[in-house]
């Protein structure tokens, strides 16, 4: 890094051409949105007739490229407009649907808390007769939980253990044997109705999703990807939402579906991610920037944005640094253009001492993994990437495994709790000192 420290200092004047700002702040508030994602105005009909300036192509080349561009528009045009029109025609539903869904879904997520249980304790799925079972010992034993505390009892923690003695109960087996069959086939009738019932919260308010996403527009997202992430948020809402607390559902799943799409484009906008909280607090600077130019007829210093926004100059400069986008490793050094950034860059790669020491680190972690259940062990591997180096979300593996996002946070906080176990963790502690 000393090697190319120097030549960019003695290079500096060749960096013109880079089009470096006076100062971060400059930089900050220059628009980074790509020419396919700029709208006029967030309203969908717009989004769909804008048309961007096309860049100048040479002649021999543009026939083609314009051909590949224009067929890629239309379809994405045409996706969002059936789309649209689809969601438009669903009818909004009324507040007394609303609770009667609400209730209904929360059935859905205790039946799926008992089947997270059972396989989490047993290592393998469980079928829908086994699933069926354990709602018929566990409905009576919420229920009378319910009536002693007031309220419905958390299933993980207090129905869950009843059921689990239950099961090495003779009579209760006995039972079953001959009740069995006529509450198998309700129940499958009652997952279905809670399945269509989640389902139909969804779907009844996608219109909100649309409208939020209209609001985020340019922030680096295209509108189908902030529609997709903006769902997202909208499902957990439903999940979430607590009927009894008299708030309407489409209040309470506005702020899921503005988290979802926050932290989507705070996540997959920039090639280099930035924390959440930092990303807002970069939004804040440039509105504050925009406000104080309309009121002083001029672009304002960093001491009154600074003073606006209550914070020190130093702390300004330092999220407006943050902010910055990547120079590609291609960009040209000197004034004959002959070499480029990258040629100054020192090699970070791996020496034979590290690359040995990672092969003794897999070799130790996976011992210590092979101490864990195989749900647990298969869990952990997804959420931190151990096989393929990519980590996945809460979300995804919830839907490799057909179960809920909070069952799969349950499975990965009990695996951590067990790796923190002096027996297991003084095997790792070697490679962290």
């Amino acid at each position: 890094m000393t090697q190319a420290n120097n030549v960019l200092a003695i290079e500096q004047n060749a960096l013109t051409s880079v089009g470096q700002p006076e100062n971060e702040i400059d930089l900050l508030m220059q628009d980074d949105i790509r020419p396919d994602e700029a709208l006029d105005t967030p309203e969908a009909e717009d989004y769909l007739e804008a048309e961007g300036e096309e860049p100048e192509v040479k002649p021999g080349k543009a026939r083609s490229k314009r051909k590949t561009q224009a067929k890629k528009k239309h379809y994405t045009e045409d996706s969002i407009r059936l789309y649209l029109q689809e969601i438009g025609r669903i009818r909004l539903l009324r507040a007394d649907e609303e609770i009667e869904l609400a209730r209904l879904i929360e059935d859905l997520l205790y039946l799926e808390a008992l089947q997270g249980q059972f396989e989490e304790e047993n290592g393998r799925s469980l079928s829908q007769e086994e699933w069926a079972k354990l709602a018929w010992i566990a409905d009576p034993i919420r229920e009378k939980l319910t009536q002693e505390k007031g309220h419905k009892p958390d299933t993980e923690k207090y129905v869950w253990p009843a059921v689990r003695e239950s099961l090495k109960d003779a009579e209760i087996a006995k039972a079953w044997a001959a009740q069995g069959r006529k509450f198998y086939l309700s129940f499958r009738s009652r997952l279905y109705k809670n399945r269509r019932a989640k389902d139909k919260m969804v779907q009844s308010n996608l219109r909100l999703v649309v409208s939020i996403a209209k609001k985020y527009m340019n922030r680096g997202l295209s509108f189908q990807d902030l529609i997709q992430e903006g769902s997202l948020g909208l499902i957990r809402a439903a999940e979430k939402f607590d009927h009894e607390k008299g708030y309407k559902f489409s209040t309470y799943a506005t702020w899921w579906i503005r988290q979802a799409i926050t932290r989507a484009i705070a996540d997959q906008s920039r090639t280099i991610r930035l924390p959440v909280h930092l990303y807002e607090t970069i939004s804040r600077i440039k509105k504050t920037t925009k406000l104080l130019s309309q009121e002083m007829g001029r672009k304002p210093t960093e001491e009154e944005i600074a003073t606006r926004m209550e914070m020190t100059i130093e702390k300004l400069r330092f999220i407006a640094k943050s902010a910055q986008l990547p120079i590609s490793l291609e960009t040209p050094i000197g004034k004959e253009e002959d070499s480029r950034l990258g040629d100054f860059i020192e090699s970070d790669g791996e020496t034979p001492e590290d690359q040995v020491s990672k092969s003794l680190l897999r070799e130790d972690l996976e011992s210590v993994l092979d101490t864990l259940s195989p749900r647990e062990r298969d869990v952990l591997r997804l959420r931190y990437g151990l096989d393929d180096g990519r980590m996945k979300t809460l979300e995804e593996i919830g839907q490799i495994f057909n179960v809920t996002r909070e069952r799969i946070r349950q499975i990965e906080a009990k695996a951590l709790r067990k790796l923190r176990h002096p027996n297991r963790n003084s095997i790792l502690k070697e490679y962290i000192r």
